[in-house]
């Protein structure tokens, strides 16, 4: 398979003021080897630039988008309706209402052109990428079963920090 036409996630976001928050997306699809590309697109400012990526993305084998932006935040909205592939939006914390009217933008989709949106922020940039690894995950077994041991390794992590906070109040 030519690279060109590999699965890959496109990360898109709005400004580059975007980008230190994503980068916690950019790590996880890093840390899971899910290739990715990431572009500085805006619904408002760029349309014509926004239609042709997602078209020519589409084209090479993109097979989940992740769109951040804040404010009026309609790059999510502007790429699911333009592809069929699912579309992930991150509402970016931003301006007077810290990411509110991100949120509304982002989530308030009309029926039949869905947007899958996370959380406001880092946990939000995070479940991007987690959820597009699960999307992947769909037909690969091995990504599967990496989400699933990172899965375990947290649970771990909770279970050991309980343990220590009920030894220190005497209960465990």
């Amino acid at each position: 398979m030519s690279e060109e036409n590999q699965t890959f996630v496109a990360v898109m976001m709005g400004s580059d003021s975007d980008l230190p928050l994503m980068q916690a997306t950019l790590d996880i699809l890093t840390g899971f080897g899910i290739r990715h590309e990431v572009r500085i697109l805006s619904a408002h400012r760029t349309p014509d630039d926004t239609h042709a990526y997602v078209r020519a993305a589409d084209t090479r084998g993109c097979a989940v988008f992740i769109a951040a932006a804040g404010l009026a935040a309609h790059l999510a909205g502007t790429v699911a309706g333009i592809t069929l592939k699912p579309v992930i939006g991150v509402p970016v914390e931003a301006g007077p209402l810290l990411g509110f009217d991100a949120l509304l933008s982002t989530v308030q989709m009309p029926s039949g052109v869905p947007v899958a949106t996370v959380a406001v922020g880092k946990a939000g940039a995070k479940n991007a990428a987690y959820l597009a690894a699960q999307i992947l995950a769909l037909g690969d077994s091995e990504l599967a079963e990496r989400l699933g041991e990172e899965r375990r390794s947290n649970a771990e992590v909770i279970r050991s920090k309980d343990a220590e906070v009920r030894k220190d109040q005497g209960r465990g």
